[in-house]
């Protein structure tokens, strides 16, 4: 039973993409699929978004992170790192509820790609209208 004090699990998700989170005290590492977060992340925004919650409560430092992500492409796939890291914290400490779900960051974010129909091109893209 310690060691559930000890580490916390989240599960994040947006669009086709699923982050599976795990939080426990140390010194500020985020480890993503076995590689540090700024090697997975080509882009340095998506870094830091990611870890928003951690900055928000000003706790980057006292947590390691460790996220096995998959599916979507690398903005989804941080955006639902950045939920379950936040889902993780407000299961550590039931006080940072208030701050994270004011930023968004409890939010679920229900979109998704919009299916095809038929005698369309796309979802909605209508064939080209020829007069003659």
């Amino acid at each position: 039973m310690a060691k559930d004090k000890q580490t916390k699990r989240a599960v994040g998700r947006r669009k086709e993409a699923s982050a599976r989170v795990k939080i426990s005290m140390g010194g500020g590492d985020v480890v993503v699929n076995d590689k540090e977060l700024e090697d997975y992340m080509s882009v340095p925004w998506w870094a830091e978004k990611a870890i928003e919650p951690l900055k928000k409560i000003s706790k980057e430092e006292d947590f390691n992170v460790s996220v096995k992500v998959e599916g979507g492409g690398l903005h989804g796939q941080a955006e639902a790192i950045q939920h379950g890291i936040a889902r993780a914290l407000v299961e550590w400490n039931s006080d940072w509820k208030s701050v994270l779900k004011s930023e968004g960051f409890l939010t679920r974010d229900p979109r998704r790609k919009e299916r095809k129909k038929y005698g369309k091109r796309k979802a909605r893209r209508s064939p080209q209208w020829r007069k003659r």
